[in-house]
């Protein structure tokens, strides 16, 4: 039987990651909820990471679980959703990829859920650090419209595939991303005041 293909990443997981990822199966669905709140929280403020930390060790003394473990699972689940905010991914799609690493269906469904509500948030933020840490030289966008998916709600919609290319100090690099329409008018509208506040002090 051939190996299942990623989406969050194009290398295989490792045997820690998949460990990770189905020792998650073993959570109360109280604690689960919790660990996912924690996780999302600091995905949409990366910046918070001392928060985080806590919130982990006081989870991990509430429910008597071992902190070392714990951290590890997170670590990993992380490493998955960030691949995932990397590469865009729908939520359908990271389901697809939960479930291969054995997340059971019920899990699964639960973050793709999560991810659902929080992907305007999510999108925003990796967008705002590529802008915020590195120079934008040029960018190169086309709009399209999705003819056929998966998910019969999106057949329709219209989307922007951006192309920025970055300065890295030595080198330059492409950073690809896709918009749906909201979120380019919220892109635009975050350019637009960054574009004010440039001339104000100019």
């Amino acid at each position: 039987m051939a190996a299942p293909k990623y989406h969050f990443s194009q290398e295989a997981p490792s045997d820690a990651l998949l460990s990770d990822m189905q020792a998650l199966n073993k959570f109360q669905d109280e604690q689960f909820s919790q660990l996912v709140t924690i996780i999302f929280s600091f995905l949409v403020e990366p910046s918070k990471s001392a928060r985080m930390l806590q919130q982990l060790d006081e989870f991990a003394e509430h429910h008597g679980i071992s902190a070392g473990p714990l951290k590890n699972v997170v670590k990993n689940l992380l490493s998955v959703l960030n691949g995932a905010l990397r590469r865009n991914l729908a939520p359908a799609l990271l389901k697809e990829d939960l479930t291969n690493l054995g997340v059971t269906e019920e899990r699964a469904a639960y973050l793709e859920s999560q991810w659902k509500s929080n992907l305007v948030a999510l999108s925003r933020m990796a967008m705002g650090q590529t802008l915020m840490v590195n120079q934008l030289v040029d960018m190169e966008w086309k709009f399209g419209v999705t003819a056929a998916s998966s998910e019969v709600q999106k057949v329709g919609n219209t989307f922007l595939q951006l192309k920025l290319v970055v300065n890295k100090g030595d080198r330059t690099e492409n950073v690809y991303m896709e918009l749906t329409l909201p979120q380019f008018y919220n892109f635009l509208h975050e350019m637009e005041k960054a574009k004010s506040s440039l001339e104000y002090f100019t």
